[in-house]
């Protein structure tokens, strides 16, 4: 299995965990969660650059694989994905950077696949 499919299985298994257990404000979550990243006054691919930027100023390496996905799917270009690199890099400094490293090899993996 590689990068993407493992990621993907292991998200998808424990959702349906966390979602069977019918917890009224985390399915409302989840749903918000859903709801947040669809088209609206922005388009999905802007959408999908802030929140892959938020997610590496935060350093959720789970959450920056599912935006690198996501902006994959809404057919973000390498040079729009870097330029988005840049921008968390500046804002979270040189922390930023360990996230980075994961963050363009699972990109590859992605336009690879």
């Amino acid at each position: 299995m590689n990068l993407i499919e493992e990621f993907n299985a292991y998200r998808a298994k424990m959702n349906d965990k966390i979602l069977g257990e019918d917890n009224l404000v985390i399915k409302r979550f989840f749903n918000l969660d859903t709801n947040t990243y669809a088209a609206g006054e922005l388009d999905v691919k802007t959408k999908e650059m802030i929140g892959l930027a938020c997610s590496m100023v935060l350093r959720c390496d789970d959450c920056i694989k599912y935006h690198l996905g996501k902006s994959h799917e809404a057919g973000l270009k390498k040079e729009e994905i870097f330029e988005v690199f840049s921008i968390a890099l500046v804002i979270g400094g040189s922390i930023v950077i360990p996230h980075l490293r994961r963050a363009v090899e699972y990109w590859e993996e992605l336009t690879n696949h």
